[in-house]
């Protein structure tokens, strides 16, 4: 049965909206200020570590460059329910959606992952980078219940450097439904 995580409601606290072009969400090129997300998330109270890795290519080199098992980097994925609704689903990096769950947990028949430049456009990072914190827009979060009860790393919001978080705290400042979704 999901729960929901106790916390105040609005989770996707805006560092400030990107450039014209989204520029600013995209890279981190000076890397003197923080990634978008940490900026975000300290918003919300939260104490979050910026990891600067460099470029990957794998989960396996996100983990080794990150100090952490695998299991332990949260993916954020944008599903659709429908036309302009999405949410933000957050899983363990060495797991995927179970669609069949996902659905009956939203009481749905059917839900769609955005292609990439559609993903930029709701959220305001590139693939890779996306995170609820700092997001264009507030959505409603799910998140499988195995990554609790434990410190994780997920997207900043530019590529090259990743957040570090405790993964309850996380869960409670974005509200987020806790279910076993994989």
């Amino acid at each position: 049965m999901p729960q929901d995580a106790s916390a105040p409601a609005g989770h996707a606290a805006s560092a400030g909206p990107p450039g014209p072009d989204g520029d600013d969400r995209a890279e981190d090129r000076t890397g003197k200020s923080d990634p978008p997300a940490a900026s975000a998330a300290r918003a919300l109270g939260l104490t979050v570590s910026v990891i600067r890795h460099g470029p990957v290519s794998s989960l396996a080199e996100a983990a080794a460059a990150r100090g952490v098992r695998p299991r332990d980097i949260v993916k954020t994925m944008v599903v659709r329910r429908g036309p302009g609704d999405y949410l933000f689903v957050l899983v363990p990096g060495d797991a995927a959606i179970a669609w069949p769950k996902l659905r009956a947990l939203l009481g749905v028949s059917r839900l769609s992952m955005l292609d990439a430049e559609v993903a930029r456009e709701v959220t305001g990072y590139q693939r890779g980078t996306i995170t609820p914190f700092g997001a264009r827009i507030a959505w409603p979060v799910i998140a499988d219940a195995s990554i609790t009860g434990r410190r994780v790393s997920l997207g900043s919001g530019v590529h090259g450097a990743a957040l570090g978080v405790d993964a309850d705290a996380m869960l409670a400042v974005l509200n987020a439904t806790i279910a076993d979704i994989v």
